[in-house]
């Protein structure tokens, strides 16, 4: 396969903005890690005028991809954990090609996981989490036990995520493999709401209480991104916060995590005069007898 595909990442890697190609090949046992394709080549370029371009192509009965992918797209499925595809492939595939050992120092950086990178990873599942159970438990609360029940198992990946994170590690393909390893606390969840011979009804209302509790043992560290950042200035609002360049990575459910934290006591409203004084703005500041030493920079 290597061979076939040797003239296609050589030409790749002739070009000054190339930084890395990775080559990975099927393995039968995980076959959805290349969608189903024999092979895929992952070419890493500095910038481009599309952040990710896809090439199929066929070789008698081999069918392979190239993915080109920007640096900054790359950065930003890492950390926000939305291709964990791309995890596997940078651990495990086969480097091509490696202009000043930039593959070699990203899987270095991944394995290593910086404490910095975790908060913000911790924090990227944790505001996901908090939205998939308030929405969870809404559906709950109406009756609609089908739409809660999406909800939960959506809320019980997050919280994996996050166990596996906890560890120093990066949630892969397999998290299920990692989280029964390293919590199997929430491992018996998941058995449970899947598995358990009670209605469906009497799972969720005993998954929302042990979900529940997780979150309030969790939110210290879940909110310590989000409370850092926000000592950085006395007031925010709320588009200086979706505009931040780390905050834009959870700003999907921003809100809703900000409005959690205001409700625990962690972020305090401030009211600001508008021009019309009908109506006032609403600004946010992080609660300094909450904001322990540990969020103090």
């Amino acid at each position: 396969m290597e061979h076939i595909l040797r003239p296609i990442y050589q030409e790749r890697a002739s070009q000054s903005d190339t930084l890395g190609v990775i080559l990975v090949t099927k393995r039968e046992e995980t076959m959805s890690v290349t969608d189903t394709f024999d092979a895929v080549l992952l070419i890493v370029v500095k910038a481009a005028d599309m952040p990710i371009y896809t090439k199929h192509y066929l070789y008698e009965d081999k069918k392979m991809a190239m993915h080109v992918i920007t640096e900054e797209l790359l950065n930003k499925r890492l950390n926000i954990g939305l291709d964990r595809r791309i995890i596997d492939w940078i651990f495990h595939g086969k480097v091509m090609f490696d202009r000043n050992e930039y593959l070699s120092n990203l899987r270095l950086k991944l394995q290593e996981f910086p404490f910095l990178g975790r908060k913000l990873k911790t924090a990227i599942q944790f505001s996901k989490l908090i939205r998939r159970y308030l929405e969870g438990k809404e559906f709950f609360n109406r009756g609609n036990y089908f739409d809660s029940y999406h909800h939960v198992v959506d809320s019980l990946h997050h919280l994996a995520r996050l166990a596996v994170i906890e560890n120093g590690l990066y949630p892969e393909v397999t998290v299920w493999s990692q989280v029964k390893k390293l919590e199997p606390s929430i491992y018996k969840l998941y058995e449970e709401l899947i598995m358990s011979n009670e209605s469906l009804e009497k799972r969720l209302e005993l998954l929302f209480l042990a979900i529940e509790f997780l979150i309030n043992s969790r939110t210290h560290d879940g909110a310590q991104h989000i409370l850092e950042t926000m000592l950085s200035k006395d007031s925010w609002t709320t588009q200086e916060l979706h505009n931040h360049h780390e905050l834009k990575y959870y700003s999907k459910d921003l809100e809703v995590f900000v409005e959690y934290l205001i409700d625990k006591g962690y972020i305090i409203v401030e009211s600001k005069l508008s021009k019309s004084g009908l109506v006032k703005h609403r600004h946010y500041k992080v609660d300094k007898d909450f904001a322990t030493s540990e969020y103090v920079k």
